[in-house]
């Protein structure tokens, strides 16, 4: 072969070697467009999941922080209302007070009766041993006509007490009864609270739902009953699974006996003082009672004492603190000392006269001392005479903390659960055009080596989240102060699970894969 012939074929070579490599590019290209395309769409795809994973998550902790806002707000009602309840036995104690301190005038008008008819006597004897001729007569006739207006003086005091006994009644009737009604009130707060934190939807709830997350799902009935045994169990005397037994209700009621007589002022608690007349004696009634003597002689208050308070019996009436257990079944009041007559012309002092006034008020209706100056009955069921659950309407009863001392249940304190499910994906190609198809996933056929599939994202998402309502005052040492039904300080937090919390929660949901991995070491919830 010529060269000229060898040169032309070695050209033609190359020309149709350049011809064979073209077009490979294009094939990596587009091997590389369809990379690129899966990589944009699971970019698309996973940034839309997270973004409904995050509304969810949102939604669920939203939830449980608005229930958790429900019970704190519940517990605070209950607070404040049960102040009102001892305010209530306080009002009790102070009207029983004034009633005795009023009774109590016509007694002390009949000690001075006494003490005068005494005067009269053993001025009528002097007269007798100096036969007419000395000044002891003219005194024994006076000394009695004293005596004498004392006593008529004595039942018109009384007649004005009688006056008052409408009014009392009708004011202890009206206080037993708005102890009753506030109860009522705290009931049906606690009601409502149950079922919001049960269905997640009363009372406002379900608009959390319909304006941020209206695909997720409802609360799971199970977590709901979580919900609702819990704050059951922070009340003392509400049916409540998995905390310490409920106190008897006479336990309960020597709790608010004790609170209301500890909140009384200082004069319906003690009323003592010897010497001077009591201060709560009118100063008309003071002047008449030297005006019946006619401003002649002197006299003085021994061993002057009353007070008010709610007790078991009458007689305890005077006895300090928890002594006796003191049930508060009574409210009751009195008064007493004795009159001493010191110094009446030239007569012979007499041996000092004592006085007296009981009143009180039980489911008996009462009884009075001195019958002169009452009439009528006035009744008090008692404080909580009945279980929680058994008053309705009536038995005096108050809502009163469970502690629990373990300190895994958070020392009683009450915890709301959140569960909930949504889909995240749209599920629509149409609307959503990244998932590329209904079933969001991409098959590969590759011949002898077989057939693949790439799900593009996830179908179903939950949000598991957990609110502590916990009890704090602001002050320094705050947190030493135990949790109680008696001060507003109650608050809500998001709170972390413990483990086995986390796996209780999902059973009850129905969750039973996600309960065991919750349990599994090094899971952070």
């Amino acid at each position: 072969m010529s060269p000229p012939v060898l040169l032309q074929e070695i050209a033609l070579r190359r020309r149709f070697a350049r011809r064979s490599q073209r077009g490979q590019a294009i094939v990596l290209g587009s091997l590389s467009f369809l990379v690129l395309a899966l990589m944009v769409t699971l970019s698309f795809n996973l940034s839309h999941a997270l973004r409904r994973k995050m509304t969810l998550q949102q939604h669920g902790d939203a939830m449980s922080f608005s229930m958790g806002v429900l019970e704190a707000r519940a517990l605070n009602y209950y607070a404040v209302t049960n102040r009102a309840i001892a305010g209530s036995y306080v009002a009790m104690n102070s009207l029983h007070a004034y009633m005795a301190a009023a009774t109590i005038t016509g007694e002390m008008l009949r000690s001075g009766e006494t003490n005068f008819t005494q005067i009269a006597v053993t001025e009528g004897l002097r007269c007798v041993a100096c036969r007419g001729m000395c000044s002891c007569c003219k005194h024994a006739i006076e000394a009695g006509k004293v005596a004498s207006k004392f006593g008529k003086t004595a039942k018109m005091y009384d007649r004005d007490v009688r006056g008052l006994e409408g009014n009392f009644r009708t004011a202890m009737q009206g206080l037993d009864l708005m102890v009753d009604n506030v109860h009522t009130s705290q009931r049906g707060v606690h009601d409502k609270t149950v079922q919001a934190v049960k269905d997640g939807s009363s009372h406002g709830l379900s608009q959390l739902k319909s304006e941020a997350a209206p695909e997720v799902s409802d609360l799971s009935s199970g977590v709901g009953a979580l919900n609702a045994n819990e704050f059951n169990c922070a009340v003392d005397g509400m049916q409540c699974q998995g905390s310490v037994a409920n106190s008897a209700p006479e336990a309960r009621a020597r709790v608010m006996t004790e609170i209301g007589n500890a909140s009384r002022s200082g004069w319906p608690a003690n009323r003592n003082g010897s010497g001077m007349p009591p201060k709560q004696l009118h100063p008309q009634f003071l002047k008449e009672f030297m005006d019946i003597p006619g401003n002649k002689g002197t006299y003085s208050i021994l061993g002057h004492k009353g007070s008010s308070k709610t007790v078991q019996s009458k007689s305890k009436i005077y006895e300090g603190g928890q002594k006796g257990g003191n049930q508060g079944s009574t409210v009751a009041a009195t008064e007493s000392g004795r009159l001493a007559q010191l110094t009446w012309e030239d007569a012979i002092p007499p041996i000092p006269s004592g006085y007296e006034a009981f009143i009180w008020s039980d489911s008996n209706g009462g009884r009075h001392s001195v019958n002169g100056a009452h009439q009528g009955q006035h009744r008090f069921e008692g404080t909580n005479a009945k279980a929680l659950t058994a008053c309705a309407g009536s038995g005096n009863c108050f809502m009163k903390y469970r502690a629990n001392p373990d300190a895994g249940r958070d020392w009683g304190q009450p915890r709301v659960y959140s569960y909930y499910t949504m889909k995240l994906n749209v599920g629509d190609p149409k609307k959503a055009p990244w998932e590329l198809n209904n079933s969001r996933s991409v098959k590969f056929e590759h011949g002898a080596q077989g057939s693949g599939s790439l799900t593009l994202s996830a179908a179903d998402g939950m949000s598991l989240s957990k609110s502590l309502v916990y009890y704090h005052r602001f002050k320094q040492g705050g947190w030493s102060e135990p949790p109680n039904l008696f001060a507003p300080y109650w608050r809500v937090k998001l709170h972390p699970f413990k483990p086995d919390e986390a796996k209780k929660v999902l059973e009850e949901a129905g969750n039973s894969d996600a309960a065991t991995i919750a349990e599994a070491p090094g899971v952070s919830l």
